[in-house]
């Protein structure tokens, strides 16, 4: 076992003092993520061997500029007079853990696993005293390299809002300037002129989050699982994305590469997992800041989910799976989403808020860029890795970006199983047919 060492906990205050008294009020798509939490890890190539303690001083400093655009990242949350979450602005700052690990990055990344990142990463459960949103995490290698973590409820950021931090934080380092600053502002209402009296909500998309909640509250614990993240060339993404088109596709845009990737993934855990012909349940989770036409820099949650439908084709048809998959993309426009962000409102004292743990989770990432976060003199990372805990149903696919010098559509795919079915996929034909970039501790996850 790879060794980390906590040199010391600090508190980073930001260099702006916020406004006394002002609430940040979450909003219902906040809400229903309180029993989730994030971990992301980025992985840096240093110059040299620095001196002990050298980079991390000066990450510690611009992490001070950063926060005072993020005054809900420095606050307290606190629920407010109808029980909601609130986030408390105050200066009372956020929490950073500087530690020193055994070894080079390279070994490290040679065998990295979900174990291991932990320990960059590790998630407390929040103190019902404090209710602070993150801890921030520098880790030195003795011989190079240096990994920036965090870890936080998902109540107050989805990933792409954590990325974009991470993003503003390595602006401030390097320009010195944020490039894009952070909005906080409420879901939008629906449109005035898309009120209709004889309105028809879009009941596809509420049942699934009503079913979504009934099963979620019946989960077991899960078995021992596992991480392993696939990293696909830009090369063998565009030829599997070709090879799932329709015959006689004339739209050569599609499928996208989140959903070739998510339908290749879906009839591969299928099998792994064992059931017959058909294909397990999958939730697909979305971005919508796009769809709802907000800002880019929106900060808060912005991800919804959806069912894919797997009726009227075979398990062994994977191109049908993928445009299975598309077609629940285009369903979720803004008027659908608008019906479900209605629903859960009006039936938000109702509501357990444990959301969509019960099928197989597919999330895009697309929106995040994490590679774009260049702290300092420093390169962009060579690594990253994004957790959604816990995943208690049947698991759980993140499809995210790679390096830009990768190929536009490169991609990485975390995937999170039990140890035995992970054995299975690892050694899947068709996927290692891509030629994936696998990164895990290969003796770790080897079938009995």
């Amino acid at each position: 076992m790879a060794k980390v060492k906590i040199i010391c906990t600090r508190t980073v205050v930001s260099t702006k003092p916020v406004e006394v008294g002002k609430c940040h009020p979450l909003s219902v798509l906040d809400r229903i993520m309180e029993k989730k939490h994030l971990r992301m890890v980025l992985y840096y190539a240093t110059m040299g061997v620095p001196k002990p303690g050298e980079v991390t001083r000066r990450l510690r400093e611009s992490i001070s500029d950063a926060l005072k655009s993020f005054p809900i990242m420095t606050g307290r949350l606190a629920r407010n007079e109808r029980g909601q979450w609130t986030s408390k602005f105050n200066d009372a700052g956020v929490r950073m853990v500087e530690a020193r690990a055994k070894g080079s990055l390279e070994e490290w990344l040679r065998n990295v696993d979900r174990e291991k990142e932990f320990m960059l990463v590790y998630w407390e459960e929040m103190d019902p005293c404090l209710l602070f949103w993150s801890t921030f995490y520098l880790t030195e290698f003795e011989d190079g390299g240096l990994a920036i973590g965090l870890s936080g409820t998902h109540l107050l950021a989805d990933p792409t809002s954590a990325t974009m931090f991470l993003k503003a934080w390595a602006d401030t380092s390097f320009p010195g300037k944020q490039l894009q600053p952070p909005f906080f502002y409420p879901l939008p209402p629906r449109r005035p002129e898309n009120k209709k009296p004889d309105h028809k909500p879009y009941t596809s998309l509420i049942n699934h989050y009503k079913d979504s909640i009934k099963k979620s509250m019946q989960l077991p614990a899960n078995k021992s699982q596992t991480t392993v993240a696939f990293a696909f060339s830009d090369s063998m993404v565009r030829a599997y994305v070709a090879m799932t088109q329709p015959i006689g596709a004339t739209n050569r845009s599609k499928p996208s590469p989140f959903e070739a990737l998510a339908g290749l993934f879906w009839f591969c855990i299928s099998k792994v997992k064992g059931i017959g012909n058909e294909l397990i349940n999958m939730s697909i989770c979305m971005d919508v800041r796009t769809v709802l036409g907000l800002d880019k820099g929106f900060f808060g949650n912005c991800m919804v989910y959806n069912k894919a439908h797997q009726e009227g084709f075979q398990r062994n048809n994977l191109s049908e799976a993928v445009s299975s998959i598309g077609e629940v993309v285009a369903k979720m426009d803004c008027e659908s989403i608008m019906d479900l962000i209605e629903w859960l409102e009006h039936t938000d004292d109702q509501c357990p808020l444990l959301m969509n743990d019960s099928d197989l989770i597919c999330a895009s990432l697309e929106a995040t860029d994490p590679f774009s976060t260049v702290f300092e003199d420093m390169n962009a990372p060579i690594h990253v890795s994004y957790y959604v805990e816990p995943v208690i149903g049947l698991g759980q696919v993140l499809i995210f970006p790679a390096k830009p010098g990768d190929g536009e559509l490169s991609r990485v795919v975390m995937v999170t199983l039990p140890h035995d079915e992970m054995a299975k996929l690892h050694e899947d034909e068709l996927i290692r047919s891509l030629s994936p970039t696998i990164f895990t501790d290969v003796h770790k996850i080897k079938i009995n």
